[in-house]
C-alpha cells in the first residue's frame, strides 16, 4: 500500500525521521508546518491520510481537528501527542480523528505510526466502498420500484379496459342471469385494478394500505351493484393497516363476495339497508375483517345460492390469510369474520 501523508507538526526534524521511515516502506510524506500550509497543500494535490500533532505554535491538534471538518475535509486522521493523558487522545477520537499514536523516543514510535496510518487508510476505503454500493443499492432499488410502480399502472388500467368492457357487455345483455354473472365479474376485476391502482399511487410499492384500498374498492361496488329500488347503505370502518399485494388482493376479492352477496340476497323484502364492513386490528400481527348486515341471515350449513363460485373464492382465499371465514351467531342478519394474519 503507497500512501500519501500530510503531516502537520512544526517539529521539522520529527518530520524528517518520519519521511525517511514511512519511505522505506513505499509511502509519501508531505510536511505542513502550520494549519495553513496544511490546507493549500490539501487544496492542490490529493492525500489518503493525515498525521496531527497535538502541540502546535498557535493552536492544538483539537482546533485543527474541528477546523478539517468544518471544511468538509473527511481524510482519515492520525493524532499524535507525546502526552499519556488518555483523555487528549479520547477527545480527539470524539472530534473526528481515526487513531492516534503516543509518540515516544523508542523504536515503536514508527511501527506504531505506520500501521495506524495504513489501518485508518484502510477503513476509511472500506468506508467509501459501502458507501458507494449502498449508494449503488439505493439507486437500483429506487429503479425497481419506478419500474413495479409502472407495471402496476399498466396492469391496473388493463384491468380498468376489462371492466368498462364487462360493463358494456351488461348494458347490452337482455338475460338477467347473464347480467348478474357479469357483474360479479366485473365486481372481481374491479377488486384486483384497485389493489394495482392503490400500489403504483403509493411510496410503498410491496405493500397496500387497506383502509385506502377498501374504501375505494367499496365505493366503486356500492356504485356498481346500486339497485334503483332499494336504498343499500354501505358503511366502511377500518384501522390503518398494511397488507403485501398478494394478501391485501385476497382481502379485496372476500369484501368483493361477501359484499355482493349480501347485496343480492340480504334484504329481499326490505325497501332499504345497510351492510357494515370492518378491519380493525386485534393484536401485533392479527386483524380481523367483518361483513355484516341486519337481513334475513343465512342457515348454518345451507348451500350457496348461484353457481357458488364466489362460496368458494371466499373460502380459498379465507383459509390462505388465517384460520377461514367465521359466521358470528346473531339474532338476525349475518356477520361474517375473516380473521387475517399481518405478515411483516
Amino acid at each position: 500500500m503507497n500512501v500519501r501523508i500530510l503531516y502537520l507538526d512544526d517539529d521539522a526534524a520529527i518530520v524528517r525521521l518520519v519521511q525517511k521511515a514511512l519511505g522505506r516502506s513505499g509511502h509519501t510524506v508531505i510536511h505542513a508546518e502550520d494549519l495553513d500550509a496544511a490546507l493549500q497543500h490539501l487544496g492542490n494535490d490529493a492525500f489518503d491520510a493525515i498525521v496531527l500533532d497535538h502541540y502546535l505554535s498557535n493552536m492544538t491538534g483539537h482546533d485543527v481537528l474541528n477546523r478539517l471538518r468544518a471544511e468538509g475535509i473527511v481524510l482519515p486522521v492520525v493524532y499524535v501527542t507525546g502526552s499519556n493523558e488518555a483523555q487528549i487522545a479520547i477527545e480527539a477520537i470524539k472530534a473526528g480523528a481515526s487513531d492516534y499514536v503516543i509518540k515516544t523516543v523508542g523504536d515503536d514510535f514508527m511501527p506504531l505510526l505506520a500501521s495506524a496510518i495504513e489501518q485508518s487508510v484502510a477503513n476509511a476505503q472500506l468506508r467509501l466502498a459501502k458507501e458507494r454500493a449502498d449508494e449503488e443499492t439505493r439507486l437500483a432499488k429506487e429503479r425497481a420500484e419506478a419500474l413495479l410502480a409502472e407495471v402496476n399502472h399498466r396492469v391496473a388500467n388493463s384491468l380498468a379496459l376489462v371492466a368498462s368492457l364487462l360493463r358494456l357487455q351488461i348494458s347490452n345483455s337482455e338475460n338477467d342471469q347473464v347480467k348478474a354473472e357479469l357483474s360479479e365479474t366485473q365486481a372481481r376485476i374491479t377488486a384486483i385494478a384497485g389493489m394495482h391502482r392503490s400500489l403504483y399511487t403509493s411510496d410503498d410499492v410491496s405493500r397496500v394500505e387497506m383502509n385506502i384500498y377498501l374504501s375505494n374498492l367499496l365505493g366503486e361496488i356500492g356504485g356498481s351493484l346500486g339497485n334503483p329500488d332499494k336504498v343499500i347503505k354501505l358503511s366502511f370502518d377500518a384501522d390503518p393497516i398494511s397488507l403485501s399485494a398478494d394478501r391485501a388482493v385476497s382481502v379485496g376479492m372476500i369484501v368483493t363476495e361477501l359484499v355482493t352477496n349480501a347485496f343480492k340476497y340480504a334484504y329481499p323484502l326490505e325497501l332499504c339497508g345497510e351492510i357494515r364492513v370492518t378491519l380493525k386490528a386485534v393484536g401485533g400481527n392479527e386483524a380481523l375483517l367483518t361483513v355484516a348486515d341486519d337481513g334475513i341471515g343465512i342457515e348454518p350449513n345451507s348451500k350457496p345460492k348461484g353457481t357458488g363460485l364466489g362460496s368458494r373464492i371466499v373460502k380459498s382465499m379465507s383459509a390462505a390469510l388465517g384460520p377461514g371465514l367465521q359466521y358470528r351467531n346473531t339474532h338476525h342478519g349475518t356477520i361474517a369474520e375473516v380473521p387475517i394474519r399481518i405478515v411483516p
